[in-house]
């Protein structure tokens, strides 16, 4: 896949490791779909309490699961 074909599947918006936890570039998105989370907006989580989410599918899962699978969740608190 060329780097504008990657580009222009990439969503917009900040890129997270789900890793780290750190903001990376969209070349490092790019290459590391799986354990990376694209955040869209602003960022801001407007419900109360903690979410989990799943850095590959980008669905809701249970606590066990993040648990389970630490690199390849994110929990969002809020």
């Amino acid at each position: 896949m060329s780097r504008t074909e990657r580009n222009k599947n990439m969503a917009k918006g900040h890129h997270r490791s789900a890793i780290s936890g750190r903001y990376i570039s969209s070349a490092a998105a790019a290459r590391h779909p799986r354990t990376s989370v694209t955040e869209s907006g602003s960022g801001a989580n407007r419900s109360s309490g903690t979410h989990h989410r799943s850095a590959i599918t980008g669905h809701f899962i249970s606590s066990a699961a993040a648990a389970r699978h630490p690199s390849t969740s994110v929990t969002e608190q809020g």
